[in-house]
């Protein structure tokens, strides 16, 4: 195989398709700090968008890694689920994915290094990523495996939903504010239900290697119902955070993207879970309405500043 070849496989391996999430997801929580009339860092911005960027790397190449048995007996992938498929076609060998895991280890801490010591971003810095790396870690790592003892969705939305925004803003404003946690409430539902959502179409592999996600442990059903009663908090939780201070321009843009979520909510409460043809849709709608929402925030805050 040429280097090339070679080299194409790797950056599939890191699935670069899902970055730009993460991109609009700390970018949204930086807009809110200029909202609030920080002026930009841009240097702080940019080494935590490096230390953001790289832990979301670092999980995904860990968990094809650490995901080797899983996605090897998952039947039916699709490019959102089941991982990046390479270790599975022996393209690459598995060592190549955990020396990556490892150095974007190292590429997040010295990011953050960089942050609190030399920019003096603040003095949660290096707790705010360190929680992030261990969660982020530990999601498919051994010994805690915490996607096979149904807490990787909960992980999952801690380390998107709320670190990431949080990140962005903290980076700007050396603290934490309340503004950031009301626009981030929403986004940590709806990365919870993301990450349930793209466990669908891989729950009859990861059952059959004990890899014990919460859709496998509550059965298709109970999980598309609780992906439905989350999904619809995401835009419900809109009102209570309304009367809690959330701007109006943010509460709009929060609920954007709606009727995408109400077409997901329908399909699934309809038995789309059930059907391997729908694998896709479901997957790719989640991972969608959360990097649309994050985007959408980020509009909003920069057009209202």
């Amino acid at each position: 195989m040429s280097r090339a070849a070679r080299l194409i496989a790797f950056v599939a391996l890191g699935r670069p398709h899902f970055l730009a999430g993460g991109v609009a997801l700390y970018s949204s929580g930086a807009a809110g700090a200029l909202y609030l009339g920080y002026p930009l860092d841009h240097e702080a911005f940019l080494w935590g968008l490096a230390c953001a960027l790289a832990i979301q790397w670092m999980t995904h190449y860990s968990n094809d890694y650490f995901d080797q048995a899983a996605d090897a007996a998952n039947l039916t992938p699709t490019l959102w689920s089941g991982g990046s498929r390479v270790l599975q076609r022996g393209v690459l060998a598995p060592i190549v994915a955990l020396g990556a895991a490892l150095a974007f280890v190292l590429v997040a801490m010295v990011s953050a290094l960089v942050l609190a010591l030399r920019l003096r971003a603040g003095p949660l810095t290096l707790p705010l990523v360190g929680v992030s790396l261990a969660l982020a870690w530990a999601y498919s790592a051994p010994p805690f495996r915490l996607h096979s003892r149904g807490l990787g969705e909960l992980a999952a939305g801690v380390v998107v939903g709320l670190c990431a925004p949080l990140a962005g803003s903290y980076f700007q404003a050396r603290l934490l504010e309340p503004l950031t946690l009301l626009s981030a409430a929403p986004l940590f539902l709806l990365a919870f239900t993301m990450i349930l959502a793209v466990h669908f179409p891989d729950a009859a592999g990861d059952a059959s290697v004990g890899k014990r996600t919460l859709v496998v442990r509550l059965g298709g059903a109970h999980a598309a119902r609780l992906h439905n009663a989350v999904l619809m908090a995401a835009y419900l939780v809109l009102v209570p955070l309304a009367a809690l201070g959330l701007p109006a321009s943010i509460v709009v843009a929060t609920a954007a993207p709606a009727p995408l979520a109400a077409v997901q909510l329908w399909r699934l409460h309809r038995g789309a879970w059930r059907d391997p043809r729908r694998y896709t849709g479901i997957a790719f709608r989640a991972a969608f309405i959360l990097g649309l929402t994050a985007a959408c925030q980020l509009a909003g805050y920069l057009l209202s500043a």
